[in-house]
């Protein structure tokens, strides 16, 4: 099998100006970042946004395993199955990140024959939004020391900025660190850290904004610390949201490059799915609904993460509404969610299978409690019996969900024509009747509960000392009807990363609760995570190189 890197170098791309021809765009509608990528101009996404809206498929899986679930390939998959039948299909998806690109992960671009092109720069720099964040919010950083250093009229204390730096690298060194020092014309010391680029509220707010004037409102409502009396001290009072805006303007624009296929693909934004919302812009999928008649978007993570956030934020701030459901297993993974180590994979073993259905079957659950129709992709792996598959798609079956397997990765559209028509089958027709799972007017403590019992499974929500007195901070100052976006661990559908399958009867605990009203919500920490990524003992930078020519070899 050729590497992701060498089925994109064997790809015949098309010129941009061919995509955008393929959904009603011409050249006078893109910026070109050469031949084959360009950002779609606000000239024409004022035109196109009154055109009849297609339908929306969002992309999901279960609880991710080291082995890998192939989200992004399906999702990419399945737009150009959709286009190989005679339908208009957008596949709209997230920018990676360099963090992980060159940490563990490696890109976010698909995989086989179902990626978006031209990798190499979709994974790297692409057309800077990711510089243009870190940018934009480390500048805000920047004002906020410097309104302290002169006069500090908002009386800001400087012992609680919660604003921080990022930059797009996994750096472990950066999480905690002391600035302002040496001597008074430097600052004043105090402590802070760093988080990685996509974990900024300036990347949920991009991804979030409608247009640029709601983009400056929300850069505006950004929460960047308290006063010694304890009161919130937004970025409005502090006059510089226009500045901060204006670093923004062309990253607010949505990407748009191509399939292996040569099918139209949005991507655009990045924001983490255990810290944010983990879905790529509004703007993006709004466009994509207005120049085709079916778009696959994907969430981050398992249903439980990316996709809850996606029907409880992303739907209603975007105003836009789902249609269908995809979600994606492998036996792989279910073999995990019972018991199997990973060496032992490609192993058959059928009563794991079994035991890890579980898993499987509460995210079909949780799929039912937003009202929506669902598919079940068995992303197939070269190692999965024939009885191993059969046994996943009985239960599908006997649960009472469509079922298809599919192998995008080897095949490309081929691999799946049979999902593609019945998802086709399943929303044409068909109205949406997506909702939300809990009302944003509730007490905070009911919202997050609602979270953890419903989609999580929890029996109980727990809180720390520090997560109390930000609960009275929230209420006290009129937070408390933000919707939730609770971070916690990808790996369970608990906060615990060892509980895998379906955990019961287990406690979450809230350690603290973020204010980010910039973005418009509260982020519940639970569990341990690391805003800041660390690399691991042999990270993917060792097989990155660059050639004579200027390729870039060992990317994946």
């Amino acid at each position: 099998m050729l590497t992701d890197l060498e089925i994109g170098r064997l790809t015949k791309l098309k010129h941009i100006d061919e995509i955008a021809a393929k959904i009603g765009l011409t050249p006078q509608d893109i910026d070109h970042y050469g031949e084959y990528k360009a950002k779609i101009r606000y000239s024409a996404l004022f035109a196109h946004e009154h055109n009849p809206v297609g339908k929306l498929i969002l992309v999901s899986a279960i609880t991710p395993t080291p082995a890998g679930e192939g989200k992004t390939t399906v999702s990419i998959g399945l737009s150009q199955a959709l286009n190989k039948i005679g339908k208009k299909s957008i596949v709209a998806v997230r920018e990676p990140s360099l963090g992980p690109v060159f940490g563990v992960k490696g890109g976010a671009a698909g995989g086989g024959w179902s990626q978006v092109l031209p990798m190499e720069d979709i994974n790297l720099h692409f057309t800077g939004d990711f510089h243009a964040v870190t940018a934009a919010n480390n500048t805000l950083a920047a004002l906020i020391d410097n309104h302290i250093y002169y006069d500090n009229e908002l009386k800001l204390d400087p012992r609680r900025i919660t604003w921080k730096r990022v930059v797009d690298v996994n750096d472990r060194m950066l999480r905690n660190v002391v600035i302002g020092l040496g001597g008074s014309k430097q600052g004043f010391p105090r402590e802070n850290g760093f988080d990685i680029t996509p974990a900024s509220e300036i990347m949920a707010i991009l991804c979030l904004s409608n247009n640029m004037d709601e983009l400056k409102t929300r850069i505006g409502n950004i929460t960047v610390g308290f006063t010694h009396n304890g009161e919130p001290v937004k970025v409005h009072q502090l006059g510089i949201e226009g500045a901060i805006a204006a670093l923004l303007k062309d990253a607010l624009k949505p990407n748009i490059v191509q399939t292996t296929e040569n099918t139209p693909a949005f991507v655009h934004g990045g924001p983490f799915a255990n810290i944010a919302q983990g879905a790529n812009s509004v703007i993006a999928t709004k466009t994509a609904l207005r120049l085709s008649d079916y778009v696959v978007t994907e969430a981050g993570f398992g249903f439980d993460l990316g996709a809850e956030k996606f029907f409880d934020l992303v739907c209603k701030y975007g105003g836009f509404c789902t249609n269908a459901v995809v979600l994606v297993a492998t036996v792989r993974a279910l073999k995990i969610h019972g018991g199997v180590k990973v060496k032992d994979l490609n192993l058959s073993n059928p009563d794991a299978v079994r035991k890890g259905l579980d898993n499987l079957a509460k995210h079909m659950e949780n799929i039912h409690k937003f009202g929506m129709k669902s598919i079940v992709a068995i992303n197939r792996f070269p190692s999965d019996t024939v009885e191993e598959l059969n046994i996943v798609k009985d239960f599908v079956i006997d649960f009472g969900s469509e079922v298809s397997i599919v192998e995008y990765f080897t095949k490309g559209s081929e691999g799946g024509i049979e999902l593609a028509e019945k998802v086709v089958q399943m929303v044409d027709g068909d109205t949406c009747q997506s909702r939300g799972l809990y009302d944003w007017e509730s007490p905070v403590e009911d919202k997050i509960y609602t979270i953890a019992s419903e989609i999580y499974g929890a029996q109980k929500v727990d809180y720390g000392p520090v997560a109390k007195t930000d609960l009275k901070r929230i209420n006290k100052y009129g937070f408390d009807k933000l919707p939730i976006c609770i971070a916690k661990t990808q790996k369970s559908l608990s906060d615990n990363p060892d509980l895998i399958g379906r955990p019961k009867d287990f406690l979450v605990t809230v350690r603290e609760i973020l204010i980010a009203s910039g973005a418009g919500f509260l982020i519940p920490i639970t569990g341990e995570i690391m805003r800041m990524p660390g690399l691991p003992k042999t990270p993917s930078a060792n097989s990155i190189d660059v050639e004579h020519d200027g390729n870039i070899s060992g990317l994946f």
